[in-house]
């Protein structure tokens, strides 16, 4: 575990919104449909990395669920269906996760154990990010991916 400071982002991408306990099937099917029309988007970063983006505390329609996306140098048309968002500059503790997907909770259990033992505060309604250079295969088992919680 680690505490790191992102750069601001700016992503495109695919929003998934749908009851709690289907995030675990919608996000990778998302991912396998954002793959496929990768070519659609311009000036992205790096193409083989996924950034998921969500808020842990959302009070809005527009703040819930699950965003899906890759990261862009600018934001210059996006592509229909898709979505864009910029996620300002922020400081994150760090856990990678490797396993199922159905079991990332775990690993953010420890994640924010870290965080309290060692004097953190978690910002809730800030953007937390799940960034991954494995994606699109459409499996819910045997994912890898650092796990971004925001932090003061």
């Amino acid at each position: 575990m680690k505490v790191v400071e992102l750069h601001e982002l700016k992503l495109v991408g695919i929003r998934v919104v749908c009851s709690g306990d289907q995030y675990v099937n919608e996000i990778p099917k998302a991912s396998v449909k954002l793959k496929e029309r990768l070519h659609e988007i311009h000036d992205v970063v790096t193409p083989a990395r996924l950034v998921g983006a969500f808020f842990v505390e959302e009070v809005s329609q527009e703040e819930d669920g699950y965003w899906v996306c890759v990261e862009v140098n600018e934001i210059k048309k996006v592509p229909e269906g898709m979505v864009s968002l910029v996620i300002p500059k922020q400081k994150y503790a760090v856990q990678r996760h490797q396993g199922p997907n159905y079991e990332t909770r775990n690993t953010y259990e420890k994640l924010h154990h870290w965080i309290r033992e060692n004097n953190h505060e978690r910002l809730l309604r800030s953007w937390h990010l799940e960034i991954s250079d494995e994606w699109g295969q459409g499996k819910v088992d045997d994912i890898e991916a650092d796990l971004y919680d925001t932090i003061k």
